[in-house]
């Protein structure tokens, strides 16, 4: 697909474009409004084709932990019959808790982790079916209140009597933001991964005592401007890092519900890299 309409597809999903004027650009991109809404589903997320987990080895449930105004929602998955393991702390993409994230959840509790997707929109009800409302939501966020309810994620899952008290984050695009933000402000954390996230500011870098894996599209221009100045710091301050850009893939190249974006190449290698950095560290 033309790398214009996939960048002008970003910049809806990441600013306060409005969807009537994403369509009218998009449509002077593919040339007809009529052609605009042919090539609308292969951007979109769609969680029919993706790969879902299936497998008897896990168990999975709702549960609640407390937040800051309240209780947060998530979904909780853990190897069965395993105890003393590590656990992961998930992070979805600026849309919610959606299925997408919730199977991701479950691949990492079927690689032998204690794993914990959280849902940050649970102030404002939880997560919606509609998308662009949960995209909505997600700027009405607290900051401030949105990552503490995180770090009390963290701290509910060292809480948990089947875990060894080691924990890790994952994040994905907006989670991956929040990944680096809670190696900052969390000094017990072992390890935090983030997929195509926006990088800490280099001040807080020297709180991170976290060990670091970065996962970057190479035509991600617009998050991967910020790679160098955060490798300086993180080079500087002697943070355990490991900084990986995948040539021609887009941002969210691991989501497998977004087909255009999707590249099952360098997901499968992001992945296994982070699986790996998981079984050394946790």
């Amino acid at each position: 697909m033309n790398q214009k309409i996939i960048n002008l597809y970003e910049e809806y999903t990441h600013s306060s474009l409005s969807r009537k004027d994403f369509m009218k650009r998009l449509a002077i991109l593919t040339g007809s409004t009529a052609l605009a809404l042919t090539v609308l589903p292969l951007l979109e997320n769609n969680y029919a084709t993706s790969s879902t987990l299936q497998d008897d080895s896990i168990s999975t449930e709702n549960v609640t932990y407390p937040g800051v105004d309240g209780d947060m929602k998530a979904v909780l998955a853990m190897p069965k019959g395993k105890k003393k393991i590590g656990s992961v702390l998930v992070i979805h993409e600026n849309r919610g808790l959606n299925p997408h994230i919730i199977d991701v959840t479950n691949r990492i509790a079927a690689t032998g982790f204690i794993a914990l997707g959280v849902d940050a929109l649970s102030p404002l009800g939880g997560t919606p079916a509609d998308e662009d409302k949960g995209r909505e939501m997600i700027g009405k966020l607290d900051p401030a209140k949105n990552l503490q309810n995180y770090l009390k994620g963290l701290g509910f899952l060292r809480t948990l009597k089947n875990g060894n008290g080691k924990v890790g984050c994952v994040g994905f695009c907006w989670g991956g933001g929040m990944a680096n933000q809670l190696a900052v402000h969390d000094s017990k954390l072992q390890a935090a991964v983030a997929y195509y996230g926006s990088q800490a500011v280099v001040e807080d870098v020297p709180k991170i005592k976290a060990s670091l894996m970065l996962h970057y599209g190479g035509l991600d221009e617009r998050i991967n401007a910020g790679i160098p100045a955060y490798e300086s710091a993180l080079k500087a301050n002697n943070v355990d890092y490991k900084i990986f850009i995948y040539d021609g893939v887009n941002h969210a190249f691991n989501n497998d519900t977004s087909p255009t974006r999707y590249n099952e190449v360098a997901a499968k290698l992001a992945w296994e890299r982070t699986i790996g950095l998981f079984k050394k560290v946790l």
